[in-house]
């Protein structure tokens, strides 16, 4: 029962969070102020907000221990990613746009049709689309200040996992482990119509 209280107040807490930083740091200078720079961008684009929340899911799938470890992976390789970013520019990984947008896919059908989530391939798995994430972001940097845009960048990645995760949890102890694979499957189907509408 106080596990359950808790994620129900950790999902409000993390969603508020976004929502009060993004509000408040709207009216902000972007050019002078890198670390609102940093924060803003994971959270306005669609594809790399849920992506995040997707990598929630997957994690309330695994077991309590673990839960932790795919958003731990990802967080570190985007910040990887986003050195490689600041060497090499926009060519410094192939295809980037494309690994972002099948990321999304990727992750929301592994929440709905993997059986189980091995620790080992899904770390792997989320690395390597971590590094593209991390790379486009600071791709898209700008004029802004790596020392202040990647921990705002990485904190609103980490809330926005933290969020994802909140919900699938919370999902899975409420109404069933189905429920966060069907919200996962969702998140797939729905991202690859926008793709499909969008290319059209």
């Amino acid at each position: 029962m106080k596990r359950i209280k808790l994620w129900r107040s950790v999902l409000p807490a993390s969603l508020i969070a976004l929502a009060y930083a993004g509000q408040a740091f709207a009216h902000a200078d972007h050019d002078q102020n890198s670390f609102i720079v940093g924060f803003l961008h994971p959270i306005h684009g669609l594809d790399h907000l849920l992506a995040m929340i997707t990598i929630g899911f997957l994690s309330a799938r695994m077991e309590p221990k673990r839960m932790w470890t795919l958003p731990a992976s990802f967080v570190l390789m985007m910040a990887a990613g986003g050195l490689l970013g600041t060497v090499w520019g926009s060519d410094g990984v192939p295809a980037l746009e494309w690994g972002i947008m099948l990321s999304v896919i990727v992750f929301g059908l592994a929440a709905a049709i993997a059986p189980k989530i091995p620790v080992a391939a899904g770390n792997l798995i989320v690395a390597a689309f971590a590094i593209c994430h991390g790379h486009a972001h600071v791709a898209e940097m700008g004029s802004a200040s790596a020392y202040g845009y990647f921990p705002g960048m990485l904190l609103a990645t980490g809330l926005l996992h933290l969020a994802g995760l909140a919900f699938g949890v919370g999902l899975k102890r409420g109404v069933g482990e189905w429920s966060v694979r069907a919200s996962g499957g969702a998140v797939a189907a729905f991202f690859a119509v926008m793709l499909i509408i969008d290319f059209m």
